[in-house]
């Protein structure tokens, strides 16, 4: 395979995985600003394992394109709109360990008292995080758009 072809390849599930991650958010948040006892804590943990899962693929995908990707590694190493993007994923990163904590918390709860349900300050902080997250994440396609259009450099 010649390196435009790995790239584009790159590119696409660097994508597909952005995607997944942004879809992911909105499902957690979803069901975080409409908390019931309808929505398992099981699956709103289950979704934010998802959610994690597609944040280090991004990632994985995203070092594999610095490294292999037919811009080379100059273009994004020498960039710092290439670091406000990595500081701003990273926050999110940073961000989303407390609401997995929490799920992990709940499930434990959960597992010793099958009648637990979490009081609302509770899914309060919860739904700040990922606000919070929310907010982050909508900068990143920002610092990437400028990324392509070589602004930093």
């Amino acid at each position: 395979m010649d390196a435009m072809g790995l790239d584009v390849i790159l590119a696409s599930l660097h994508h597909l995985a952005a995607f997944s991650l942004v879809g992911l958010l909105a499902v957690e948040a979803a069901l975080l600003f409409r908390p019931d006892k309808s929505v398992p804590v099981a699956r709103m943990a289950r979704i934010d394992l998802y959610f994690g899962l597609a944040a280090l693929l991004l990632l994985v995908i995203g070092v594999l394109r610095v490294i292999y990707g037919i811009k080379g590694s100059a273009f994004y190493v020498q960039n710092p709109v290439f670091w406000t993007k990595m500081v701003l994923f990273g926050t999110v990163g940073i961000i989303s360990i407390w609401p997995t904590v929490q799920y992990l918390r709940w499930q434990s709860k959960l597992r010793r008292d099958t009648g637990f349900w979490p009081d609302a300050a509770a899914f309060r902080w919860v739904r700040l995080a990922l606000v919070a997250e929310i907010a982050f994440t909508v900068a990143i396609p920002v610092t990437a758009a400028m990324m392509a259009r070589g602004i930093g450099l």
